[in-house]
């Protein structure tokens, strides 16, 4: 019987800002040449995500309509299959992250802002692209990373759009990034095969080559807009994209800056940025090559060891915002192994909530379809939901950070070892039976990827009750009332 929480909980569905934090990074970047284009998203920790696997059609829905703004748009009748991760009010929206069957990732999307001068000469639009309607209407259409950037792009000169964003798609051969000016304008980059690029909610590029269509792609007028609209004094200063078009205000300095010093600082210890001043490197090279550790230690930063650790110090108002939080809802980690056939080489690490208190698990773009648990999940708690799982994980952690964080992430931590492993082991038997036995290593990536999932959601619910165990005892001896 479903409980009537309308005036308990009018929270909810409170109104929180839809925020990130990305990372990517080039395949001579990464320890093992894989390319990795990863983000946190940060709304609502009662929205419950659900994964979802949409299969090929030669006849799809012939128009988008947004259920949360007024966006419409043409669509072709064949798209492609994808994988999505949804807020469970908004199927077929919001879809967040995941490959097609093309093999093309995408990442959608990084929240940012223009400034004033670029919105007073080229206004959002009201019934333009938003943030939510992104994925769906581009993932399913584009067979490769550079296929996106031009569709997106097309798509914004056409619409305009609502709110400002940033977009990462991947592919076997490149990792692109494209990043809205204003109203209708845009930029895309190729990610340095050797260097890594992070941000968070505000807009990072710079330099901009029209010339150069290998590593840039941007709409036609973007420079000679800036200069007619006076974004920019091109007497005495060189097109700078972050200058003319992106918002730079008080609140980055704590609310981004922060991030991208923290974590640039966490890769590149040789790189002495100024937390303070937006001088940071827009691509970077890391001090030693980066692995997959790495990236997921990044999810999980909040300033560890300094004064500025909000859980920590039981500070819930500290000023420097940190990567890992509790809204966030999940976090994604695309990682494609181009060495690799797509069925095992391309896979979406998934850490539903709070990445500090979750694990990782890996999904292959080889899976067929999740078990129920992480199709399901309201807005209120239930033993039947993936994501609320790790949130109850993840709330009982919270009541006391410093006692039961370490607690939660070894047992985790363990489960993301014993798990890696086995994939080692199911992705040398794929290796040697899928050129002669496709269907039955078909059936392997499936029954192994099921697996995890049972094997994640057991160890999870042995430790909501170590939790509660431990939670219970404190509370006993702290309320002991034992008499004289």
């Amino acid at each position: 019987m479903k409980r009537n929480i309308d005036n308990d909980l009018r929270y909810v569905h409170e109104e929180y800002p839809s925020e990130c934090t990305s990372v990517l990074i080039g395949k001579h970047m990464t320890s093992d040449g894989s390319m990795i284009a990863a983000r946190s998203e940060d709304w609502n920790a009662m929205l419950a995500k659900n994964l979802k696997i949409y299969q090929d059609t030669d006849h799809g829905p012939d128009k988008f309509e947004a259920r949360d703004s007024p966006f419409r748009c043409d669509l072709p009748a064949k798209a492609l299959g994808y994988t999505a991760l949804e807020p469970y009010h908004l199927p077929g929206h919001w879809g967040s992250a995941g490959f097609n069957s093309a093999g093309v990732g995408m990442s959608a999307t990084e929240s940012i802002f223009s400034n004033d001068n670029a919105l007073k000469a080229d206004p959002l639009e009201e019934e333009g692209i938003a943030e939510n309607s992104v994925y769906n209407i581009v993932l399913p259409y584009v067979n490769t990373a550079r296929g996106g950037v031009e569709r997106l792009g097309e798509l914004i000169e056409k619409y305009g759009v609502a709110e400002g964003f940033g977009i990462a798609f991947v592919d076997s051969k490149e990792i692109w990034y494209l990043e809205t000016a204003c109203g209708h304008r845009w930029l895309a980059c190729r990610i340095p095969d050797d260097k890594y690029f992070v941000t968070g909610n505000q807009s990072r590029f710079r330099e901009y080559d029209p010339k150069d269509k290998d590593n840039f792609m941007a709409c036609n007028d973007l420079i000679e807009f800036a200069k007619n609209n006076l974004l920019y004094d091109h007497n005495v200063e060189d097109f700078d994209f972050h200058t003319a078009y992106a918002r730079d205000i008080k609140l980055d300095t704590t609310y981004n800056y922060p991030r991208v010093w923290g974590l640039q600082a966490m890769f590149s210890p040789s790189i002495k940025n100024d937390v303070t001043k937006n001088t940071f490197p827009v691509f970077a090279h890391a001090d030693k090559k980066l692995s997959l550790a790495d990236v997921k230690q990044a999810f999980r930063f909040h300033y560890q060891g300094t004064e500025h650790d909000p859980y920590l110090h039981s500070n819930p108002k500290e000023k420097y915002r940190p990567v890992s939080i509790f809204r966030t809802t999940q976090t994604h980690i695309l990682q494609v192994r181009q060495e690799l056939p797509d069925a095992i080489g391309k896979i979406n690490y998934v850490a539903l909530g709070m990445a500090a208190l979750a694990p990782f698990i890996p999904f292959y773009q080889g899976m067929t379809a999740y078990i129920d648990e992480f199709t399901k999940g309201t807005d209120c708690s239930s033993h039947d939901s993936a994501y609320w799982k790790f949130r109850k994980v993840q709330a009982l952690g919270m009541v006391n950070f410093n006692r039961y964080a370490p607690i939660i992430q070894e047992v985790y931590n363990k489960w993301e070892e014993e798990t890696a492993q086995r994939q080692k082991e199911m992705e040398g038997r794929y290796m040697t039976i899928h050129k002669t036995q496709p269907l039955y290593a078909k059936d392997l990536v499936q029954e192994f990827s099921e697996n995890v999932m049972r094997s994640v959601l057991k160890v999870t619910d042995e430790l909501i009750e170590d939790l509660f165990t431990r939670l219970t005892a404190d509370i006993q001896a702290e309320y002991r009332f034992a008499g004289a």
